[in-house]
């Protein structure tokens, strides 16, 4: 494993976001994409691999941890304009990371 520097790190904007929309991706086996609310800083859309671990309708108002400043990346299904953090793997499957009680939509993950 390679280290970073703090510097390195610092240029991730990671923040607290609540999911309001989540549907499922028809055309992918993996996919399901995801409308965030980051607060003051707007909506983000965003496509998640976690179809098989997830329901859609079991996401919303759940809160993530986005990476804000994710350069967009366009997909056949849309442009995905984040993403959330997650732990797994392929084989045992995918966790969402969620913020403890009292994190808002917005609020810096420092």
């Amino acid at each position: 494993m390679s280290e970073i520097s703090i510097e390195d790190f610092m240029k991730l904007d990671l923040r607290v976001a609540r999911i309001d929309k989540a549907e499922s991706v028809e055309e992918a086996d993996k996919l399901i994409r995801l409308e965030l609310d980051l607060g003051k800083l707007g909506a983000k859309t965003v496509f998640a691999g976690m179809k098989r671990e997830y329901d859609p309708k079991d996401l919303i108002n759940k809160l993530v941890v986005c990476v804000n400043n994710l350069k967009h990346r366009k997909m056949r299904f849309g442009t995905s304009e984040g993403m959330i953090l997650a732990a797994g793997d392929d084989d045992i499957g995918v966790f969402i990371l969620s913020p403890d009680h009292g994190a808002e939509p917005g609020m810096q993950v420092r």
